[in-house]
């Protein structure tokens, strides 16, 4: 009876207790979501001009209590923006400061998060609609060129010419660009700009003889050789002489070049290739000029500046293309032919120096005679020398140049350099039925002996060469 009595009492007091509570509880939830509105709504007061980004955010960062995460490499924080803002929230201040900017953002919970903006996809435009081309593949002389290479450039999309040099060519956009080649010949490009009918007529290059091996009676290019075949641009062959063989020697691998004389006109280099491979006396290589069996004489006396391919076979392939006789080797040379267009003149003219590559050092008659003595008493004491000491002191003070001479013989008989001079002019030219290729050249060597001037003949060597 007791304990009812307490709990009666207690009751109303425990309801009052709990109706606190609740009001408590509603009282912090309203005040929370009052807190988290204001949060949101906050208010951003911010005038200023050419403020960096950087105190740009800070001052957000300070005024909403937001956190700014970005990457340093997507922002360029120094970068100085001008700021208005006034009563504004914190999406229109993030609107207003980076707007300009290459950035994105996103508020969550209390973080701003900001990168760089992903780069729009480029839509790429429909391509032209593709159009038919035909036409013809010709040289200069009006001849059908069959497998000649048509492509669109910058793609390998691309067809060949029929025996009769014609192509048809589908599905080829109406703004390429085709490009039509042929070996020999000058790689050409035309643009379509909606044509259907393009006929092509291909100029024969000079050049292209760089890429093309002579190979026996055929040509290849020069990537299809599986062989030892080396090619010598004629330009490195214009060297100050005039002997071509003597040109050869450390331009080509594996050739070995030597000269006996220097003699105009006996001053052929002798050379094999890959060493002598036969027996007997014909160790020299195979020297084919345009197809023809010559010496070496020949080969000599031919002008570079008539050269227009010069290949040299090293390997069994000589051997196999040549047979025995290709076993030293062969020296393929290809000449000049005349192309058609209009006469061209070209005159090239040289001096060149010519001198010996080492002289050498003899004594004067003074210390020639003494040495002789000097010889004498070394072996034999008592011996009685050649000359006489008085011989000797009126050699050397030139008292009778007759009775004593002192004669520098080297110095009296040989100059120490002469001149040669080599002159060439070549007409090339022709219409489509003759083409035609004329040079003449005149080369002129002089030996190095000197000559008085009174004497009524020349002892010295003096070599004229011409050559049609």
């Amino acid at each position: 009876m007791k304990k009812n009595l307490i709990w009666r009492c207690q009751t109303p007091t425990i309801r009052k207790l709990l109706r606190v509570m609740k009001l408590s509880l509603m009282f912090i939830l309203i005040f929370s979501l009052q807190v988290q509105a204001k949060s949101l709504a906050q208010q951003v007061e911010l005038r200023s001009k050419d403020v960096s980004v950087r105190d740009v955010i800070k001052e957000l960062k300070k005024q909403t209590g937001y956190y700014f995460m970005f990457n340093e490499e997507d922002i360029d924080e120094d970068i100085t923006v001008d700021v208005d803002l006034t009563g504004a929230s914190l999406e229109e201040a993030l609107m207003q400061v980076f707007g300009d900017l290459p950035v994105q953002y996103n508020i969550k919970d209390k973080y701003v998060l900001i990168k760089k903006k992903e780069p729009e996809p480029v839509v790429q435009q429909e391509q032209d609609s593709k159009i038919t081309v035909i036409g013809t593949v010709t040289d200069e002389k009006g001849d059908p060129l069959p497998g000649a290479a048509i492509v669109i450039k910058g793609t390998t999309k691309g067809i060949t010419t029929d025996f009769d040099g014609k192509y048809h060519f589908s599905e080829v956009p109406k703004n390429a660009t085709l490009q039509c080649s042929f070996m020999g010949f000058t790689v050409q490009e035309i643009p379509v700009d909606g044509k259907t009918t393009i006929n092509w007529v291909l100029q024969s290059s000079v050049n292209e003889l760089e890429d093309v091996m002579v190979v026996a009676f055929g040509k290849q290019k020069k990537e299809s050789v599986l062989a030892s075949i080396t090619t010598i641009k004629p330009a490195e062959l214009k060297v100050p002489s005039s002997n071509l063989t003597t040109a050869l020697a450390g331009r080509v691998s594996g050739l070995i070049s030597y000269q006996r004389s220097g003699e105009p006109g006996q001053d052929n280099a002798e050379f094999f290739v890959r060493g002598v491979t036969t027996f007997g006396y014909k160790t020299n290589p195979l020297i084919l000029i345009d197809g023809i069996e010559l010496s070496t004489s020949d080969l000599s006396r031919l002008n570079t500046d008539d050269i227009a391919a010069f290949s040299i076979m090293k390997d069994a392939t000589a051997t196999a293309l040549y047979g025995a006789r290709g076993a030293n080797g062969v020296i393929l040379v290809t000449t000049k032919e005349g192309k058609e267009g209009p006469v061209k003149v070209s005159v090239r003219f040289e001096k060149a120096v010519s001198m010996p590559t080492q002289d050498v050092d003899v004594a004067d008659p003074i210390t020639y005679m003494q040495l002789y003595n000097e010889a004498i008493k070394t072996r034999d004491p008592l011996g009685s020398v050649k000359y006489k000491e008085s011989d000797i002191q009126n050699t050397m003070l030139g008292t009778n140049p007759y009775a004593f001479p002192a004669v520098d013989w080297h110095k009296m008989l040989f100059k120490d350099y002469t001149t040669n001079t080599k002159f060439n002019v070549n007409l090339n030219g022709g219409g489509k039925v003759a083409q035609y290729y004329v040079a003449f050249s005149a080369n002129k060597d002089n030996g190095i002996l000197n000559v008085d001037k009174r004497n009524n003949f020349n002892s010295n060597i003096e070599l004229n060469k011409y050559l049609l």
